[in-house]
This record gives structure tokens, C-alpha cells and sequence, in this order.
């Protein structure tokens, strides 16, 4: 773990964060330090505690919306999927194929045709 230093509208904060990860917090308190900036700036709300809290509020509701936009798109690529599938035409079979499905069957009728003639002049089997 490593502990950087962040500032967050004005105010110094010693972070710890784990080893390779101190862009990212450093990016995250940026984004607050702008969200609670804009907040303060607005000049309605002048508390500090007040201005976290909104900013906290304004920052998960706009993970809910991406979340709720991942969502979404995931279920249209789901849809998609589904009727491309639906629509795809059945796989052709090559002549070359065809002609061995047809040998193999006829191959399969012959040899019953020789079954029922085995059994039927061996009443020892029936």
C-alpha cells in the first residue's frame, strides 16, 4: 500500500492506495474536488458536510445512470444476437456431403434388410 497526498477544495488528505493504483486515485479526487468545486460555486450551499454530501449524491447518480445505460445495451446486444440468430439461414451442405449422408443411408438400409433376413430364417432368435 502507498499513501499520496490529495487536495479536495482546499484541504489536504493523506490517501492509501494500493501499489500502481495512485493515478486513479488521484483522478478521484480530482473529480470530487471539481464536483464539490461546482456545488460551493454555485452559491447555495456554503457548508462543507452540506457540499459533500450533494456531491456524493450528484457522483452515485450518475454511476446508476451508466450502470442503467450498461444494462441497456447489454439487453440490445442480447436482442440483437437473438435475431441474428433467428434470421441467420440453416447452414448448407456441400453435394460431396450430401452424397455420403445419402451412401450412409442407403448402407444403413441394406443392412437392416439383411437382419430381417437372418431372422427370419432363424427362428432360434425370435
Amino acid at each position: 500500500m502507498k499513501q499520496i497526498d490529495v487536495q479536495i477544495m482546499q484541504q489536504s488528505y493523506v490517501l492509501t492506495c494500493p501499489d500502481g493504483q495512485e493515478e486513479r486515485v488521484q483522478e478521484a479526487a480530482r473529480r470530487v474536488d471539481d464536483a464539490m468545486t461546482r456545488i460551493r460555486d454555485s452559491g447555495k450551499v456554503r457548508s462543507r458536510d452540506r457540499v459533500a454530501v450533494l456531491a456524493a449524491l450528484n457522483m452515485a447518480f450518475d454511476v446508476l445512470d451508466r450502470d442503467a445505460q450498461q444494462a441497456h445495451m447489454v439487453n440490445v446486444h442480447a436482442e440483437m444476437q437473438s435475431l441474428a440468430q433467428e434470421q441467420a439461414p440453416p447452414p448448407e451442405v456441400s453435394e460431396a456431403a450430401q452424397a455420403e449422408l445419402e451412401r450412409q443411408q442407403t448402407l444403413a438400409e441394406q443392412l437392416v434388410l439383411k437382419l430381417d433376413q437372418a431372422l427370419e430364417s432363424d427362428t432360434r432368435l425370435l
